[in-house]
């Protein structure tokens, strides 16, 4: 009888142990928030709320101890294992917040996804994960700031999420770098050697054996060579295969770094005598505009990683063919210094809500969304007993931009459907695009963004209501979110909600989370579980399989309103050269201002009657799209006159950060 009872017993545990990695129930412990009128700065408020240990948090959302690497107490990497594990859990509902075109200043997307995720979770009780890009080093020293969200709707503690995290943008550049100094090696050891000495070098004897390395064998199958015998290839394939004969003028991969350096957007490099007069013009990017970190972004596992970083294409052959990160030959160091990258960061909101923080791509030349796997695991772990949680996940910029790429792009490659889309606006936004006086960074607001005036609101809804309709296209219902601020009177809340209504949106509600937190957002959670259990049709906005042009013009017309578009010279050349390259299925990831529906980013509101003209297309064949330029694109910013650094300190003593906002 007893060994009968203990055997009972121990099924009866491992049952729960089974049951608790499939189905783990989340059982989770909410912050409570001490609301100061006015509002403290973000920093100061951060400071004054203690945030959960992450390991705590890890446990209380079902994720197992082996599945959370800790990054001190308070930030964790978590395991792909996850989707294994919980690959039979049902997902749940798919929520993506985005905004109208904004102001300089921008109007609060990242802080209503954090206070919308807040309120579902502390004041309805819903199983619930934000999931947000991590910001890049640039803007948190530049004029910009941070990205953690604002007032009482943050991501915490703030000033790891804006500094280092745990380290992937650092990865990310050192990943770049290496490709970048790996091209130019190349290129002077090809030009200095003769043929026999470069493919002995390639491939060395090693205590009496000579062969090819796993990577030289995808290279031999790229050029259709079958010996696999390094001592048996003939002269001609061992030529080619050595010999990637780069155009120096042809390359196209450039070295980052995560600063604002507006002084190498341009250099020249191999000045030394070393590298015997072999000097080109190059440049740097910033890091997040490297496309290792749209890989990072649009990956859905290692194997799937390391074969997009193989598909990089780095440069030109004199011959026209593309040259790739594979035919360098560095794809596998390249996955090793990513290894940890590709696992997304977990932290919390100031309410205690788990947070997703991985990936941070340019929004301009590439999709600006953050990670594809952050989504996958949020939606796993919030879909207990079926689709009743929820994920809110941001696009960066205005719907135009983020929320088509993230339509076209990001849920193309992931197959994942959205429930609902949360366009958020600010009366200050709307008012712009009625022919408010221009909005400029670090200068005081105009009178007329202070005090009411219901003609340039409604003279300037022509913009969301553009936005709204855009949403339409994919067949996904909308939720306009109305960030409202101190100096809005009723009168224009009203106004707003009601011609949002009158838009197309499901619901239109007002929201003060940046001032309440989670109880802020209440009304706007309640209209997104409502949105998200209402009929949704989604469907992409074009098939790959239209041409380049017709998929670009597509965009334009439909989701900037143009009359056409206009290919320039260089990007007629490129839609031939790609076509033939065979990227012509490839989606489209436009690279255009982010200020205007249009290509100038004066024309407010909803410009009609404009060409979009496109200077160039260029190809992220690793990340998987074409981006064609809209104007020209700086992707190394540069530092103001007064930078934000001037303020960024540390207490000695405590060493508390100061500064950041």
């Amino acid at each position: 009888m007893t060994v009968a009872m203990l055997m009972k017993n121990t099924i009866h545990a491992a049952t729960k142990v089974f049951d608790k990695r499939l189905l783990p129930s989340w059982n989770i412990r909410y912050l409570p928030l001490k609301l100061l009128n006015p509002v403290p700065s973000d920093i100061e408020i951060a400071k004054k709320q203690k945030p959960k240990d992450i390991d705590v948090l890890a446990e209380e959302i079902g994720l197992l101890p082996e599945e959370v690497n800790l990054y001190g107490k308070k930030k964790a990497k978590v395991s792909l294992d996850v989707l294994n594990r919980l690959k039979n859990v049902d997902d749940s509902k798919y929520v993506v917040v985005t905004g109208i075109t904004p102001t300089p200043l921008g109007e609060g997307k990242s802080t209503t996804t954090i206070g919308l995720a807040q309120a579902l979770g502390s004041q309805l009780n819903k199983n619930v994960f934000a999931c947000v890009r991590q910001p890049s080093q640039g803007p948190t020293f530049g004029i910009k700031g941070g990205a953690a969200g604002g007032g009482y709707s943050q991501v915490i503690p703030m000033d790891e999420f804006n500094l280092h995290l745990t380290g992937d943008i650092h990865a990310i550049t050192a990943a770049n770098n290496l490709l970048a100094a790996a091209v130019d090696a190349r290129i002077f050891h090809e030009s200095t050697q003769k043929d026999e000495a470069l493919y002995s070098r390639l491939v060395p004897q090693k205590k009496g054996i000579r062969e090819f390395s796993t990577i030289q064998i995808r290279r031999l199958e790229k050029l259709g060579i079958n010996e696999r015998d390094p001592d048996k290839l003939s002269p001609e394939d061992r030529t080619r295969f050595s010999r990637l004969n780069i155009d120096p003028d042809l390359i196209t991969w450039q070295r980052v770094m995560d600063t604002n350096d507006r002084f190498l957007r341009k250099i020249t490099i191999g000045q030394s005598p070393t590298e015997k007069g072999r000097e080109r013009v190059a440049q740097f990017d910033i890091s997040v505009a490297s496309e290792v970190m749209a890989v990072l972004a649009l990956t859905t596992s290692i194997s799937d990683m390391r074969e997009r970083l193989g598909h990089m294409v780095v440069a030109t052959s004199t011959t026209g063919e593309p040259v790739t990160a594979d035919d360098i030959g560095v794809t596998g160091a390249l996955t090793v210094l990513m290894r940890d990258a590709i696992q997304p960061n977990l932290m919390q909101t100031l309410e205690g809500t788990p947070v997703f923080v991985h990936a941070g791509p340019f929004a301009n030349i590439a999709h600006g969304n953050s990670s594809i796997l952050a989504d996958m695991i949020a939606l796993k772990l919030a879909g207990k007993f079926g689709p009743d949680g929820f994920v809110v996940t941001e696009a960066g910029f205005g719907a135009d931009i983020g929320m088509e790429k993230f339509f076209n792009i990001k849920c193309r490659r992931s197959g994942l459907r959205p429930h609902a889309v949360v366009l958020v606006a600010t009366i200050r936004a709307i008012k712009m695009h009625g022919g408010g006086p221009t909005v400029v960074a670090g200068k005081p607001l105009a009178k007329e963004y202070s005090e009411e005036n219901l003609e340039l609101l409604e003279a300037g809804f022509s913009n969301p209501r553009k936005q709204i309709e855009n949403a339409g296209y994919f067949g996904v219902p909308v939720v306009f979110a109305l960030n409202r601020f101190a100096n809005d009177t009723d009168s224009e809340v009203e106004t707003a909600l009601r011609l949002a209504r009158e838009s197309g949106a499901i619901d239109a509600v007002c929201a003060s989370h940046w001032s309440h937190g989670g109880a802020g957002a209440v009304d706007l959670a309640r209209s997104v579980i409502k949105a998200a259990e209402s009929k949704s049709n989604f469907n992409f906005l074009y098939p790959l399989e239209l041409g380049i042009y017709e998929k670009i013009e597509t965009i334009a017309k439909k989701i900037y309103g143009a009359d056409g578009i206009e290919l320039l010279p260089a990007a007629q050349a490129k839609v031939e050269l790609y076509t033939k390259q065979g990227f012509g299925n490839l989606p489209i990831c436009m690279a255009k201002t982010h200020l205007s529906l249009s290509h100038q980013p004066e024309l407010k509101g909803s410009p009609r009657g404009f060409v979009l003209p496109i200077r160039d297309i260029r190809v992220s064949a690793g990340a998987g799209f074409l981006y064609p330029l809209v104007g020209t694109m700086s992707t190394m910013p540069g530092l103001p006159t007064r930078p934000c650094f001037y303020d960024i300190d540390i207490d000695p003593h405590t060493l508390d950060v100061t500064g950041l906002f």
